[in-house]
């Protein structure tokens, strides 16, 4: 039993990490010359590299400001979970362990499906190319809907788990 909450301890930091890589970092749609994420743009000509926050004058800010609440939201219940999975683990009986955790957990599935799914339909909206479907999703989207099936499996996880002596 020991091994298999190691393994689950691991498997949600892990989720955690991701959901930062995701929500910080500026690969979310990339081009040649640009890089965009949920908070900012960044163009390249040549050697310089020109970095602008995204700005409320442009047209889709709500749909970005949607999915930077919804990301940052995922990570902060993530890392809720894990703090509640390691005080009920010595605080509930069996039976009733972990099923808060898992609530948890599901809640920060969500946000992060919501976030990726908005994303995905909403791109061309907000994206710099200078012709529209110029560019790729980056790594950081690939690593959002990552962390949401991390967040997903743990939150099964932890709803078996929660039966287990």
């Amino acid at each position: 039993m020991l091994v298999v909450l190691a393994f689950i301890i691991v498997f949600h930091i892990t989720s955690i990490v991701l959901l930062f890589i995701s929500t910080i970092d500026n690969a979310w749609w990339v081009g040649d010359t640009f890089s965009v994420d949920i908070w900012r743009s960044c163009f390249t000509n040549g050697t310089n590299t020109v970095c602008k926050d995204i700005v409320s004058s442009n047209q889709s800010y709500q749909t970005i400001q949607t999915i930077q609440a919804t990301m940052i939201l995922s990570t902060i219940l993530c890392c809720i979970g894990l703090l509640s999975f390691v005080l009920q683990l010595f605080r509930l009986k069996q039976g009733e362990r972990f099923v808060l955790t898992a609530i948890i957990q599901m809640l920060s599935c969500l946000c992060v499906m919501i976030a990726a799914s908005i994303y995905t339909s909403e791109h061309d909206q907000f994206h710099p190319a200078p012709v529209p479907g110029d560019g790729r999703y980056g790594y950081s989207f690939v690593i959002a809907w990552i962390a949401f099936a991390f967040t997903l499996m743990s939150s099964i996880m932890y709803l078996i788990l929660r039966k287990r002596k």
